[in-house]
């Protein structure tokens, strides 16, 4: 669960030198956070009410600062997170961005890069204006022409320029809210949808001049990077006075068609946005999310452009070194949380069982981009040394209880051995009868305890010498009969060595046993998870094929038939990505598999896995 924020907080700011900086606090609350996190920001011009539709996602009046005059009130990047109100186990994150083009902030690169880092850390960007969607409008979203001058989606490339399919895979939703929409929704006489109406105005115009390129590049960019785009317009929320205390009235006070479409724009975000993913389907929880963050920054602080390729390859070694440590403290808290020493060797089996599946569950929601599973073998190989460690503890612990209870049961012949009252005529008898009752005892005392066959053991060879000398000793006894009772004692020795082998026999097939299970769960947990990202890599490709159709229709409207054309390669290629993803889902898992048992067989002493039984085991439960 989230820890409840009662307010936002500052996730980026500008240090003393004007330079970006994620903040400490900010980042001590996200890395508490390893559930799924869905990530919403609002970005817009200045003093345009943009604060106040997050207040409204938060479920709350206050929160994010509204300000009530002409100066913004938002610095940096705010972030409130907050459990997801229709989504258990996951989120919620809104990000609150410094207001665009404030005169008295004179640094444009400074709102760029808000813009930017914006869109890279969200699921759904929500973009906030002020009357109409019209050229004017666009030409204030130029922000939006300079994304691919500023952002990478790989290290290297072709071209100048990122491909369009590339940006639309990596970047969210985007939503056009237009605040104080005074007209109709309305064309050629027709009512139409807010959605209808942003399309429209996203259309292009015929043409190569300068000033037709000027009209269309900020529309083509909407169109180009974003594969899903609603709109929602909003009326005024109340009358001029009232505006500028927004956060004092009650819902009363507002427009009723205001307070309606607040809830479609709310119901909306809550159903659709998605948990914030990277490239191959992977979901950031919110320690990821933050990391991402660090990466992005350090990168416009060193003067780079930041580079998806490049973050994910650092984003994986912070992650899954996080995930290994965190994975194993699970492992140790939950495995001491259930165990006192000295325990039943199968109930300590099943509580280490229990931790690991803990641990594998943590690791694998911590994890990212584990590809080759060098983290996973990593944390296999030290609860594996820890465990072994515990069993040996336990083993000790057992053998003092053993000794102990020995000492107690054994301690009447004891004394009747020191006192020498074995040593008569039939004394042997007597000693026989008092040490076979003695050890019936022991053993009604420690017949669920490790160790104490072993003990026992040790104990009777200790004793072995005494009792010959006993028998030889005792003149009731024929020759013969002493010579059948010495063979009878050397057997019973044999039989009391073979018992201690086969607890300890037992004890090696339980650690083999746990070993055997560790892998499977292991294997298990692996393959489900990486199933769930095949199948969200899978959907955002399916998404970006259908975007690409959508506007490959629309220019062919527009007249634009030549440019309609040229995508047919663009979406034959996307379309064979997607095919590959379901040709190649079997032999990469059984490679995963393969690989992790492979590997498994180096760390894990005695440990030889089935692979090929263990991987169609495993595999037919997803195909």
């Amino acid at each position: 669960m989230v820890r409840a924020m009662e307010e936002p907080v500052w996730l980026i700011s500008s240090d003393s030198e004007g330079q970006l900086c994620v903040l400490k606090e900010a980042k001590k609350i996200l890395d508490e956070i390893t559930e799924p996190v869905i990530v919403v920001s609002v970005v817009g011009l200045y003093r345009t009410g943009k604060s106040y539709l997050m207040n409204r996602l938060a479920g709350r009046q206050t929160g994010f600062a509204l300000g009530n005059t002409i100066e913004s009130k938002t610095k940096g990047i705010w972030m409130w997170c907050v459990p997801h109100p229709i989504k258990p186990g996951h989120t919620l994150m809104l990000l609150d961005t410094e207001g665009l083009g404030d005169v008295h902030k004179g640094d444009e690169k400074h709102d760029t890069w808000i813009f930017c880092l914006a869109v890279l850390l969200s699921s759904t960007l929500v973009y906030n204006s002020i009357g109409t969607i019209d050229n004017h409008a666009l030409e204030k979203l130029h922000y939006v022409t300079e994304l691919s001058e500023n952002i990478r989606v790989k290290a290297q490339t072709s071209g100048d320029h990122d491909d369009s399919k590339d940006f639309m895979r990596i970047f969210p939703s985007f939503i056009w809210t237009v605040r104080d929409f005074m007209l109709k929704l309305e064309k050629e006489g027709k009512a139409i949808t807010s959605d209808e109406y942003l399309e429209s105005a996203l259309t292009l115009k015929p043409g190569s001049s300068k000033t037709i390129e000027k009209f269309n590049l900020p529309r083509r960019c909407l169109r180009d990077y974003f594969a899903e785009r609603r709109c929602f317009v909003f009326p005024r929320p109340a009358g001029d006075d009232d505006l500028t205390r927004l956060e004092e009235l009650s819902e009363k006070d507002l427009d009723k068609r205001f307070l309606q479409r607040a809830d479609e724009f709310c119901s909306h975000v809550f159903n659709s946005t998605k948990p914030k993913t990277l490239t191959g389907g992977r979901v950031l929880t919110g320690s990821a999310l933050c990391s991402l963050a660090e990466v992005y920054v350090e990168a416009i602080r060193s003067g780079r452009i930041p580079c998806l390729e490049n973050a994910v390859a650092v984003l994986s070694q912070i992650q899954n070194d996080r995930a290994v440590e965190q994975g194993l403290q699970v492992y140790q808290c939950q495995f001491f949380d259930l165990v006192c020493f000295p325990h039943d060797p199968a109930e300590l089996s099943d509580i280490h069982r229990q931790a690991e599946m803990a641990a594998v569950d943590v690791f694998i929601r911590t994890s990212f981009n584990d590809t080759e599973q060098k983290a996973q073998l990593k944390l296999m190989e030290q609860i594996h040394i820890v465990y072994q460690d515990l069993c040996a503890q336990n083993n000790e612990e057992c053998l003092k209880v053993c000794k102990l209870k020995l000492k107690e049961v054994f301690s009447p012949l004891e004394e009747a051995m020191s006192d020498g009252s074995f040593m008569h005529p039939g004394g042997y008898s007597k000693y026989r009868n008092q040490i076979q009752s003695s050890i019936k005892k022991y053993r009604e005392c420690t017949h669920k305890q490790l160790m104490s066959e072993e003990v026992l053991s040790e104990y009777l060879k200790e004793k072995d010498q005494y009792g010959k000398t006993i028998l030889l000793a005792d003149q009731c006894l024929t020759e013969a009969e002493q010579n059948k009772e010495v063979e009878r004692l050397q057997k019973e020795l044999l039989e009391q060595k073979n018992k201690s082998l086969v607890e300890m026999q037992r004890f090696q097939e339980q650690v083999f046993q746990d070993q055997q299970r560790s892998y499977e769960q292991h294997v298990t947990m692996l393959v489900e998870n990486l199933e769930k990202e095949r199948a969200r890599a899978k959907e955002d490709i399916e998404r970006v094929v259908d975007a690409k159709l959508r506007e490959q229709r629309v220019l062919l409207e527009e007249g634009f038939k030549e440019k309609s054309n040229q995508m047919n390669e663009e979406i034959a290629s996307l379309k064979r990505e997607a095919r590959n993803e379901d040709e190649s889902k079997q032999s990469t898992l059984s490679k995963v598999v393969d690989g992790l048992g492979t590997a498994a067989a180096l760390v894990l002493p005695g440990f030889v896995p089935k692979v090929v039984g263990v991987a169609a085991s495993f595999l037919s439960r997803f195909f």
